[in-house]
């Protein structure tokens, strides 16, 4: 029962709870950890750093700082509103009609 729950609702719970750490994240304060394989490895410079800063400055409804930390932020926002608006309507409203976790 847990491994259905699991395999049923794993990816919707993970990127929900993801915009909601990035929304209480504040953009402009100090450094953290970084979960970054580049940045461990000593590179300056990493494609996907800066997203995180980019969709929490959006949730300020901060446009200009948004594209200033990386340019694909909003897209990125977008994107993962509608991969959660589609396991919601998967896994919630019709549940009936996936069958991933059978």
């Amino acid at each position: 029962m847990i491994k259905r729950l699991f395999s049923k609702y794993f990816e919707l719970v993970f990127w929900v709870a993801a915009l909601v750490a990035l929304a209480f994240t504040n953009p402009a304060g100090p450094a953290h950890f970084s979960l970054c394989p580049l940045k461990a490895m000593g590179f300056t410079w990493c494609p996907g750093c800066g997203l995180g800063h980019s969709i929490s400055w959006l949730f300020r409804g901060n446009i200009r700082n948004s594209f200033h930390a990386h340019w694909l932020g909003i897209p990125a926002l977008c994107i993962i509103l509608y991969r959660i608006y589609t396991l919601f309507i998967q896994r919630v409203i019709h549940p009936d009609t996936f069958s991933g976790y059978r």
